[in-house]
């Protein structure tokens, strides 16, 4: 019973904050999940991005606040920032409507991490669903692994690009350090959580990954699906090239591709690792075209990306 004290004890709280867009079934899981953890969060702030006439979410629980955002006005970074703003918590947990607690102790791990000296991001391990296929079950193996780990500038050398990684599909926030640091950029297409981190590690904190704070979180994505992702991440890369410039992410991409191609040929999975290398194939062209995204015509651009609104509201 002690853990359930864990937040008093430590005298913080914990605020939620979703952004949510047309919510299935699965939502109202996380909702019930979040209620039922063993460190209880202060309040839960859903940031619901609307198309005209469309209406806003209701809930009659005192802990769940509902604010709208105009679907023109949706940013990665802005619209997770004014969610924030709406906060007075000492941590703030980013979450995303599709990543559902494994457990009831989500929060308290995470909370765990966050208080080791330093730490100003720490984020959760990401489980494939039930339904995930062979290749997302590896990726979420490869970027997620069963160990924790703290990253600071001293692991630049080692880890590359990964130091900076983090993911707001999950992540907790130490609310006073994120708004020393200006919060999230906007506008952003893409990788507000690595930014972040990225300005987190630059200020002399850590990120802390906690692998015993887990979330069921996986997609399977097609070869297009897989290209406009990458394009929309190369777009990120170069709007913020001075930070993604600094250290390549290609090669952290091609160890990854190696190492689930090499498994599945060694597994005996050969029609599988043949889709799997046409979708890096796919991934590759789309990022190196996103990074380039600044000389191809709109209309173009429009059919890349998979932020069409994004693209259409900051083309200048």
């Amino acid at each position: 019973m002690e853990n359930k004290e864990l937040s008093g004890k430590a005298g913080k709280t914990i605020d939620v904050i979703i952004p949510v867009y047309r919510p299935g079934a699965e939502f109202q899981k996380l909702l019930k999940r979040l209620m039922k953890q063993t460190v209880p969060v202060n309040k839960i702030i859903l940031m619901q991005t609307m198309e005209e006439g469309e209406a806003l979410l209701h809930s009659e629980h005192e802990r769940i606040e509902v604010f709208p955002v105009k679907k023109e006005e949706f940013d990665h970074g802005a619209t997770r920032d004014a969610g924030a703003g709406k906060s007075d918590a000492d941590y703030i947990l980013f979450m995303t409507q599709d990543a559902i607690p494994c457990d009831d102790k989500l929060i308290e791990k995470l909370l765990a991490g966050s208080l080791k000296e330093k730490v100003g991001i720490c984020y959760a391990r990401q489980l494939p669903r039930k339904e995930a296929d062979l290749v997302e079950q590896m990726t979420r193996e490869f970027n997620y692994p069963a160990q924790s780990r703290l990253k600071t500038s001293a692991d630049r050398e080692t880890l590359g690009i990964k130091t900076y990684f983090s993911s707001d599909v999950c992540a907790m926030y130490d609310r006073a350090l994120y708004q020393k640091l200006g919060g999230f950029v906007h506008p952003t297409i893409f990788n507000e959580d690595m930014i972040m981190a990225y300005r987190v590690i630059e200020a002399g904190y850590a990120v802390y990954y906690q692998a015993e704070a887990k979330v069921f979180h996986s997609h399977s994505y097609t070869c297009m699906q897989q290209f406009h992702r990458n394009f929309d991440l190369g777009v990120s890369q170069k709007q913020y090239s001075e930070i993604f410039e600094k250290i390549s992410s290609e090669k952290e991409g091609a160890g990854y591709a190696k190492k689930i191609l090499f498994t599945l040929l060694k597994k005996g999975h050969f029609l599988k690792a043949v889709y799997f290398a046409a979708q890096c194939g796919f991934r590759l062209f789309g990022y190196k075209l996103g990074k380039h995204y600044d000389k191809l015509p709109y209309q173009i651009l429009m059919k890349c990306t998979a932020s069409k609104g994004y693209i259409l509201f900051h083309k200048d």
